[in-house]
């Protein structure tokens, strides 16, 4: 089970359906793949979806629902099954558990309760599976600045975790107007997120999948909109709805925003689990870093989960220090990516990621080790890793200095 549980609800009556649909809205790790409002209809519906977790609603027929509990139970074993009802009866909820029901929720369903019903289910879930289940990872991925190489550390972190078979990786490209994730991987979309956002109101996992482009590499890709006209399509409730679906369907969700730091932008850091933000050694770059991570500050949640990457470390044109950029930002750099312009500029020409063309360079290596330190990280990279990783970090000393690696840029 991943970290968004999808769920299917049964209950033939209208009002405590919507109550219940309302309450599961409050929740960012649920995600509602199907109702029904006929007992005798669910089950076919649940062998076709195969939901994580199924709520059945006993009051419009009990014995009937307990029925379909205890027939759900054996044609969907790995499905849990919660019930609810507006009476507390001990008899009925003994008779619930008899049949295969994990929980019983009293209505009206305290949005609380629930939580802590499903938290339970995943939690004997993984324990009955004897091992832990991976939760979705999503990343937000932003630029301090234009051209800093967001998107190129984006593009190839995803690639990287790709190439281990138990991630399913998706890029989100939300530079609506000048995004180039396709271009980086050569690749020519049939559909765009103005055609997700054009059906937002129907959209479901199976219609989703279709609209993602898979790419060699084993990365999904949903591309930004063909034209600017579209880019205002998408509203901030549209895009938690895609990412709350794409949550459910991928371990890893990678999002490129763009640099206008926009309410779909804001949207897509709050529902990130870590931010990692690129800038350069200079000073433009780390003023920015400083306006930027002073904002981010005044959300919530966003200053734990805020990362500094540096990137072009070693270009010899009067870059600022670590120890200088460090103080000037006043945070330590999560991470350092080492300046390569042959690499790079083939990989962008070529349309080809970096752990394909260039897996042994020290720029791949250091976003193989990048991949290898988040949750679910590649395992599959750490065979392609070499002792290249570190071996570029030892030529560059404590002391600030700026003569160090290649003039050239590349991302």
């Amino acid at each position: 089970m991943s970290g968004v549980f999808r769920l299917a609800i049964v209950d033939p009556q209208d009002n405590s359906r919507e109550a219940l649909k309302e309450t599961l809205s409050d929740l960012d790790f649920v995600w509602l793949e199907s109702e029904c409002t006929r007992y005798e209809l669910f089950a076919e519906i649940v062998t076709q979806t195969r939901p994580d977790v199924i709520i059945v609603a006993l009051d419009a027929d009990p014995d009937r629902a307990l029925r379909l509990v205890e027939e759900m139970g054996d044609l969907v074993p790995t499905t849990s099954i919660l019930v609810t009802s507006g009476t507390a009866d001990s008899a009925l909820i003994l008779r619930a558990l008899r049949v295969s029901a994990k929980e019983f929720l009293t209505c009206p369903i305290d949005v609380t309760e629930l939580k802590n019903a499903l938290n339970r289910i995943g939690h004997a879930t993984n324990g009955a599976s004897g091992e832990k289940s991976q939760r979705c990872v999503a990343v937000a991925v932003a630029g301090a600045s234009g051209g800093v190489g967001a998107t190129s550390l984006a593009v190839n972190l995803g690639c990287v975790l790709a190439r281990d078979e138990r991630n399913h990786v998706v890029l989100v490209d939300l530079d609506l107007v000048l995004g180039d994730m396709d271009i980086f991987l050569d690749s020519m979309p049939d559909y765009t997120l103005a055609d997700v956002a054009l059906n937002a109101a129907r959209l479901d996992l199976p219609l989703l999948k279709q609209s993602l482009t898979r790419h060699g590499s084993g990365v999904y890709l949903l591309p930004r909109p063909l034209t600017i006209e579209d880019a205002n399509i998408l509203n901030e409730d549209g895009l938690r709805r895609v990412l709350s679906l794409l949550k459910a369907s991928f371990t890893h969700v990678i999002i490129d925003i763009s640099k206008g730091y926009t309410a779909l932008d804001l949207a897509a850091l709050e529902s990130a689990d870590e931010v990692f933000l690129v800038t350069q050694l200079d000073l433009p770059g780390l003023r920015n870093v400083v306006k930027l991570t002073r904002c981010l500050d005044q959300m919530d949640g966003l200053s734990d989960k805020l990362k500094i990457v540096a990137n072009r470390v070693g270009r010899s044109d009067g870059q600022i220090g670590f120890k200088k950029a460090e103080e000037t930002i006043g945070k330590q750099f999560f991470w350092k990516l080492p300046n390569d312009y042959r690499v790079m500029i083939e990989m962008r020409n070529n349309g080809v990621p970096l752990i394909e063309r260039s897996p042994r360079a020290a720029l791949t290596q250091e976003i193989v080790a990048l991949a290898e330190s988040m949750p679910g990280g590649s395992a599959s990279a750490r065979g392609v890793r070499t002792s290249l990783t570190s071996r570029w970090l030892s030529f560059w000393p404590s002391a600030d200095r700026t003569d160090v690696g290649s003039t050239a840029e590349h991302f």
